[in-house]
């Protein structure tokens, strides 16, 4: 393991982010873990460290670094500050008002984009991101997520040919613990 990926072990561990017990998640299933990442993206230095982590795992041939709202603008936020790749905000939906955009932030026809994520159970919800940055001329390069709950994101990316990249996985942190 890298020495980013044990402070981020250390980091996510001593700021209780991962926490056991018996808990319902938004989809309504029964876990007997929960990954609390808003707190996570909230604290300086993991995102100082999950930034440095995905910096290093990109090139030159990478254009912006995208993020779904919410829980992953402070994410392509500090990666960008880090990378010095211009940053893409990606909403829910359409706005109803102004420019009526889906996508804050210059996106130009054939831009290479990383877009990056929280927590990903399933990988459907972030799809949904990759979709409207597709739908406008951007390539999806590669996907990095802090936590993957592995339930299924890594094959549902690998259907649709996209690199993921967890930066930690819920065994390994397990097997940490």
């Amino acid at each position: 393991m890298t020495d980013y990926k044990n402070k981020l072990i250390e980091l996510l561990k001593g700021n209780d982010v991962i926490k056991f017990g018996d808990f319902t998640l938004s989809s309504g299933k029964k876990s007997d873990y929960y990954v609390d990442m808003k707190k996570a993206i909230t604290e300086p230095e993991i995102l100082e460290c999950v930034a440095y982590m995905i910096t290093e795992s990109i090139d030159d041939s990478i254009d912006k670094i995208a993020g779904p709202a919410l829980g992953a603008v402070p994410i392509a936020t500090a990666t960008s500050l880090i990378s010095k790749k211009p940053m893409l905000m990606i909403r829910k939906e359409k706005k109803s008002y102004g420019t009526s955009k889906q996508i804050e932030g210059q996106l130009d026809e054939n831009d290479n984009v990383i877009i990056v994520e929280d927590v990903t159970t399933t990988g459907g919800s972030l799809l949904k991101a990759i979709d409207v940055i597709e739908d406008n001329g951007g390539n999806i390069i590669k996907a990095f997520v802090i936590v993957d709950r592995e339930e299924g994101a890594k094959k549902t990316f690998e259907e649709r040919g996209i690199i993921f990249e967890p930066l930690l996985t819920i065994s390994e942190f397990k097997q940490y613990l």
